[in-house]
């Protein structure tokens, strides 16, 4: 993966140790951790994840994973994440948080758009989803403006954080994505 990649606003990096604070900051909040799979970070917790993401340089199997710190003006605001669903590595999914105080700017929009044509282009992906808690508004309305569809509304498929909730599928093909053969 060819990195660092910079948009019209932003810089998306691998993510470093030294981002554990600003990550930790985002991470830690319970509004951010609301609609995540894991609890809110913690001290003890923070390690544990950052060397997750550390780890997660790009895609050449199963199991691996891309993870991109997003920062604006010198400053960690959040990270976006692909990583392979199937063996062939021709489907994957997409994920995203971003600071609470960054948002309502498009920064989220242009990072995840970002990593969309690193699995197009770069991965050659055939296939991109992304799975949210559909009571995330905002994630809801982000893949809308990325161009994916929902595909599917699971109803209480999910036993998360003491309750079954519900999860929102959209969805893109290569096809699809601006900049594929045919597709403006």
């Amino acid at each position: 993966m060819t990195a660092p990649v910079t948009t019209d606003r932003l810089l998306l990096r691998h993510v470093h140790e030294d981002d554990a604070p600003s990550l930790r900051e985002i991470y830690g909040r319970d509004d951010v951790a609301r609609y995540l799979p894991m609890a809110a970070w913690t001290a003890e917790s923070t390690p544990v994840e950052m060397a997750k993401r550390v780890a997660r340089t790009g895609i050449d199997g199963p199991g691996t994973a891309l993870a991109l710190a997003i920062v604006l003006d010198g400053r960690v605001i959040g990270d976006v994440v692909l990583w392979p669903t199937d063996d062939t590595l021709s489907c994957g999914e997409i994920g995203w948080v971003l600071h609470p105080d960054a948002a309502g700017h498009g920064y989220a929009t242009e990072a995840a758009r970002a990593l969309l044509t690193i699995a197009f282009e770069e991965y050659s992906m055939h296939r991109v989803a992304a799975q949210l808690d559909p009571r995330n508004t905002a994630s809801a309305r982000l893949c809308v403006r990325l161009g994916m569809r929902q595909e599917a509304h699971l109803r209480q498929n999910w036993w998360c954080k003491g309750e079954w909730t519900d999860t929102a599928v959209y969805g893109m093909l290569a096809a699809e994505h601006a900049g594929s053969p045919g597709v403006p």
